[in-house]
């Protein structure tokens, strides 16, 4: 899917609309006739295991190309030692800038300290660093995710009865965001609601598992959040194993929330397999993960505030920026629910949706 790309964000040091836009393929040999050389930037891939991050992967050179950048790519197989030696890479590859979604947000500082001492900005797409700086950070309100998650599953259960959560790693920030606002929210607002807490480390198999080994123990569970979609086709399988992988309409359903959007998760939700995602946007991660890189390497600043792209910019801490992104909750009718919005699986503004 090709959106048009508003790069005018609310608050550009010294750029405005028009000129921010006009500026995406100044470098670009195609926009001046050949005069100039288009950037280089490193784009590390964090895996290649999970139909979420196989669409950023596609997504990437596009973006590159409507923005007149060079890529150089490799892949960490969400391996932080392998990033972190691709990071070694780059810098011989003499990169200007470098995109990485470091999925050990602890264990990535020396080499955000090292791309900064040859100052080669970096921006982070999905996850940010738990310390040090970077450019920008692009993601989405990865709380939200779990706030969502959790005021949809407490109004399909009537606020009573028991829920697993399939956790990613928590090494991860985001691991980290969505399980505490998941069990923030059900504390505050379904305390008649057990959550069972299940560390994957973003691993199916694992998932899987200790689905299993939940729902021996606990045969009477009412709901699944899943965090990414790497639990989706083991999720399904033990549920239906178990006789409970059934329509909405059936007494025996278990109402499941995922994250991430990808198109078999909107197919499942047309089916009444899963009941709802939250989207997390990969076409847009790439875009923008590539537009801040490129406006660093032209000493383009940003400030906190709302953007024209729907998102806002907030400061995280000093010297971190996060634009935080739109991700919208995807039921099977677009309704309302628990106060939250949602947006229908059909709906052509997702991403999974084209």
């Amino acid at each position: 899917m090709n959106r048009t790309i508003l790069l005018g964000l609310a608050v550009v040091t010294t750029v405005g609309v028009t000129s921010a836009l006009a500026g995406c393929n100044r470098d670009s040999p195609a926009a001046d006739g050949g005069g100039a050389t288009a950037p280089i930037v490193g784009v590390d891939y964090p895996r290649s295991d999970t139909d979420f991050w196989n669409s950023y992967i596609r997504y990437v050179p596009e973006s590159a190309k409507e923005l007149g950048v060079e890529l150089k790519t490799t892949n960490s197989q969400n391996d932080v030692a392998t990033l972190i030696s691709n990071v070694q890479t780059f810098v011989s590859q003499g990169v200007k800038a470098v995109v990485m979604a470091p999925q050990d947000t602890a264990a990535i500082a020396p080499s955000l300290e090292q791309l900064a001492t040859k100052k080669i900005p970096v921006v982070t797409i999905d996850t940010r660093p738990d310390t040090g700086s970077v450019a920008m950070v692009v993601r989405a309100d990865n709380r939200a995710y779990g706030t969502k998650a959790c005021q949809f599953l407490g109004a399909k259960l009537g606020g009573k009865g028991k829920v697993v959560m399939l956790q990613g790693d928590l090494a991860s920030i985001n691991g980290r965001d969505r399980t505490e606002a998941f069990n923030d929210c059900m504390k505050k607002d379904f305390p008649g609601i057990k959550v069972f807490g299940e560390v994957t480390d973003w691993k199916g198999d694992v998932a899987a598992s200790k689905l299993q080994t939940r729902l021996a123990s606990d045969p009477d569970v009412k709901g699944v959040y899943m965090q990414s979609s790497f639990a989706l086709s083991g999720t399904k399988q033990v549920l239906k194993q178990k006789g409970l992988l059934v329509p909405p309409s059936d007494p025996k359903h278990v109402f499941i929330v995922s994250n991430d959007g990808i198109p078999e998760e909107l197919k499942d939700i047309k089916a009444g397999l899963i009941d709802a995602t939250v989207s997390q946007p990969a076409d847009l991660y790439a875009k923008y993960g590539l537009f801040y890189a490129k406006a660093a390497i032209d000493g383009k600043t940003f400030q906190p505030g709302p953007t024209d792209h729907d998102s806002t910019i907030i400061k995280v801490r000093d010297g971190l920026l996060e634009d935080q992104l739109s991700a919208p909750l995807v039921t099977a009718d677009g309704a309302t629910i628990g106060g939250e919005k949602t947006a229908k699986y059909d709906d052509k503004s997702l991403w999974g949706a084209s």
